[in-house]
């Protein structure tokens, strides 16, 4: 039976238009090393979460990261019996013209080779590789997450903290992210897609700020779920493998939103009792 509207998770944050995240936040991303050593003790949780139908997930790394770091999630997704694939193509360097083709080409593939529609999943600017994917080839989407990834996209202005805006001038552009963020994708990447597609995000994220990691809209079968974590964290955060291993496991066109039951959801719950960003 579907939960009350009273029920469900609150899902949005407040939104504070171009203001990066906390300098403090920013200052505590080592929080991810905790959320590595609390893998372990959670695997066990975790293999008690629903199983899948074995359909193919393409996993896309964030900005400076390449496949290594996806290694975990990859692990645990697999270990539910979906078809993991990581985007291949070495570190991510940002939103090159190249990778976004290259990425268009595996999705294609994959979904040639398996006859199903494949799940997206992008950490951080993967996430936003994953929705310019699911809007431009959604007969080839199941679904799409996006974890901590910056949502509201803006030719203009970038929020994001001053080392990670000199780190993509050094490795993607000198004239920074704004470089990459044509008007038109800036702006159909603020509307949700036409499949079942999620923002994963934490209230207390030091490199994307928890306003810019969502999306406002009142599209059906989207959502936005918050987390406790890290940026830094979040493709090792037990909690968000949780979230996903529900999100992947629900039958292809009979979506519904995250509404989880039992004592995990007591603990999730409890978890959220986190300052809202400022």
């Amino acid at each position: 039976m579907p939960a009350r509207r009273s029920e469900q998770l609150p899902t949005t944050p407040r939104r504070e238009e171009n203001r990066p995240p906390k300098r403090v936040y920013t200052l505590l991303e080592w929080r991810a090393l905790i959320e590595l050593g609390a893998l372990p003790l959670a695997w066990p949780v975790l293999q008690t979460t629903p199983r899948g139908d074995g359909h193919p997930v393409l996993l896309v790394p964030g900005f400076a990261a390449g496949d290594a770091t996806l290694g975990p999630l990859a692990l645990f997704l697999r270990s539910r019996g979906y078809a993991v694939e990581t985007w291949g193509f070495g570190r991510n360097k940002g939103f090159h013209r190249k990778f976004v083709v290259a990425l268009e080409q595996k999705l294609r593939f994959m979904h040639h080779r398996s006859g199903r529609r494949v799940s997206l999943i992008g950490w951080s600017l993967g996430g936003v590789f994953a929705y310019d994917l699911a809007h431009r080839l959604p007969e080839h989407v199941r679904c799409v997450y996006a974890l901590g990834s910056p949502m509201r996209l803006s030719p203009v202005r970038v929020e994001a903290p001053l080392a990670v805006k000199a780190l993509y001038r050094w490795l993607a552009h000198p004239m920074g992210p704004i470089a990459h963020m044509a008007l038109a994708r800036a702006k159909y990447l603020k509307t949700a897609p036409t499949v079942p597609s999620g923002c994963i995000y934490s209230a207390t994220d030091g490199v994307v700020p928890a306003h810019a990691a969502v999306l406002e809209t009142t599209a059906p079968r989207h959502e936005n779920l918050p987390v406790p974590g890290s940026h830094l964290g979040l493709g090792v955060n037990p909690v968000v493998m949780w979230i996903l291993a529900d999100r992947l496991a629900q039958p292809e066109r009979r979506w519904r939103p995250f509404n989880p039951d039992g004592p995990m959801n007591r603990v999730y719950r409890r978890l959220l009792d986190l300052p809202k960003p400022a």
